[in-house]
């Protein structure tokens, strides 16, 4: 019995760590694959999390817009994937107005001294671009 159950143990260790390479290599070469075949418009993550757009390719760079007539250049192995949800990160990024409301406490005003970013018990709340347009041309 002893000496059945050495290969036996031997086998339940070595196929999980057979099939987590396997996994591996195909996660790759879709990495690759989906790297190789970037064109110019294609909305990508880099691996460090930037956002931009490809605006120029070469054999191992790109360049990435990731503002306004701001283009960096990248290698093309630090892109994580190609992004096609341009539905729910505009939804992200703009707040609403009840958010901005619901993230102060009830009954706390903003007080003169604190500016207008911030709420009384010192939580940061995001203000819209028209708020932040306002309050500049006010000052």
């Amino acid at each position: 019995m002893a000496q059945l159950l050495f290969p036996l143990l031997l086998v339940a260790l070595l196929v999980p760590m057979f099939l987590g390479v396997r996994r591996q290599k195909r996660e790759a070469a879709n990495t690759t694959s989906m790297q190789e075949n970037l064109k110019v418009g294609d909305r990508v993550t880099t691996t460090s999390g930037l956002y931009g757009t490809v605006v120029d390719l070469d054999e191992t760079t790109i360049d990435l817009e990731i503002a306004e007539d701001v283009v960096t250049t990248w290698l093309r192995a630090a892109v994580r994937d190609v992004r096609t949800d341009d539905a729910t990160e505009s939804a992200e990024v703009e707040p609403h107005d009840s958010e901005v409301e619901a993230t102060e406490p009830e009954g706390s005003a903003t007080t003169a001294a604190q500016p207008p970013h911030t709420a009384a018990d010192g939580a940061t709340v995001e203000e819209s671009v028209e708020d932040t347009n306002a309050r500049l041309t006010k000052e």
